[in-house]
């Protein structure tokens, strides 16, 4: 299995429209579909907004070293890839994503899986789809 499949989390930042790489990072749950990443976050946060401007070239960083913030930099020494961002309507792949998320977050999905399908649902989280660019 690939780190993409092992790991927990993912390292995301988009990059602004001059080419720099935005101060805008975190890390995040995702799953694997189809070959593309996948992440379900709120319609506000800041990788929705980048993708509703328009900005959706991505850094993504494969692994796990706790928040992006208390790690001093290192999740910049894990695996990385150049990805595309593009936003996922298409209720099919809503369904098949959360399952999978379900199964990847077992322990967690008693509380995280109603929130997902319900705000994917009324509209207050979106599913953000990473497509690995060369």
């Amino acid at each position: 299995a690939s780190a993409a499949d092992e790991s927990q989390l993912i390292y995301l930042s988009p990059f602004k429209s001059n080419g720099e790489l935005s101060r805008c990072q975190a890390e995040v749950w995702y799953v694997g579909h189809e070959g593309d990443l996948y992440v379900v976050t709120a319609h506000d946060a800041w990788r929705s907004r980048a993708v509703e401007k328009g900005l959706t070239k991505t850094k993504v960083w494969t692994g796990d070293v706790g928040q992006w913030r208390s790690s001093n930099g290192r999740y910049q020494s894990l695996p990385s890839h150049m990805a595309t961002a593009a936003q996922i309507a298409d209720e099919t792949v809503h369904a098949a994503v959360l399952e999978k998320f379900g199964r990847k977050y077992s322990a967690e999905w008693s509380s995280w899986g109603p929130r997902f399908t319900a705000g994917l649902a009324d509209g207050s989280r979106v599913l953000l789809r990473y497509t690995q660019t060369a």
